[in-house]
């Protein structure tokens, strides 16, 4: 089975526990402003893998990432829209004990009988989900990425029910996300999952805006600034102020 991959990190740091393997596949629904991976959005573009040669060239890498703690991350793009090839993949993990971890916005998710069928079967071999909420306000998120958030959330809710470990992202955007009424509404939200074991703060930066310019799209961002650290920290505080922390190891 192939997958549709855009590129791989063969030693990532920032992707989940220990030193990873990243995956980043190709295709995305979402058109985040602030996205650093704009090209990865095309779907069915990018080059094909099989598991075989992926599993190939992660287990020249392996002594190091066990050694570490760490395992195999699948970013993208949604990885959630190659399923079945992400099933196989992990299937393969788990006969090698791999640490396996998925980075998704939940953007594709459904209630479709197939797509949960797929999806459940996947989270049979998934240790962690990295889980990005780009935001809590359903307008503010249609303006931000395209796409409104019902199915985002119900996606985190779906994951809270069977108890699949998750850390949740949110990118801090000055003037975009730091709103805070919204951090703190989403810290609410936030508190309602039984399934939390990290809640991380990712500072925006402008290291994506020549990919844009390169792709020929006009960046909206330009004009915003990394947050300050003292924005940083009430973020998290405002975040982390109803976290069930019993799901945290």
């Amino acid at each position: 089975m192939n997958g549709n991959i855009h590129s791989i990190e063969t030693l990532g740091t920032v992707d989940g526990p220990g030193i990873r393997y990243v995956i980043f596949t190709q295709g995305c629904l979402l058109r985040c402003q602030f996205c650093h991976n704009a090209d990865t959005w095309e779907i069915g573009t990018g080059k094909q893998m099989t598991v075989s040669e992926i599993m190939d060239d992660l287990m020249s890498y392996l002594p190091f990432i066990q050694a570490s703690g760490g395992g195999i991350t699948v970013s993208g793009g949604e990885p959630l829209l190659q399923i079945p090839f992400l099933s196989e993949l992990f299937k393969e993990c788990k006969k090698k004990g791999i640490h396996t971890t998925i980075d998704s916005s939940g953007g594709c998710f459904s209630h479709s009988r197939l797509f949960i069928e797929q999806l459940d079967e996947l989270l049979h071999y998934t240790d962690l989900v990295l889980l990005d909420l780009k935001h809590i306000n359903r307008k503010k998120h249609i303006k931000l990425t395209g796409m409104a958030n019902d199915h985002i959330l119900e996606f985190a809710k779906y994951l809270s029910d069977r108890k699949v470990p998750i850390w949740v992202r949110h990118v801090l955007v000055p003037t975009v996300t730091d709103d805070p009424d919204d951090l703190k509404t989403l810290g609410e939200f936030i508190g309602t999952l039984e399934n939390v074991e990290k809640i991380e703060i990712l500072p925006y930066h402008k290291l994506g805006v020549y990919k844009w310019e390169a792709l020929g799209h006009e960046y909206p961002l330009k004009h915003v600034e990394p947050p300050t650290e003292d924005k940083v920290e009430y973020a998290n505080q405002m975040l982390t102020a109803h976290w069930n922390k019993t799901a945290k190891h």
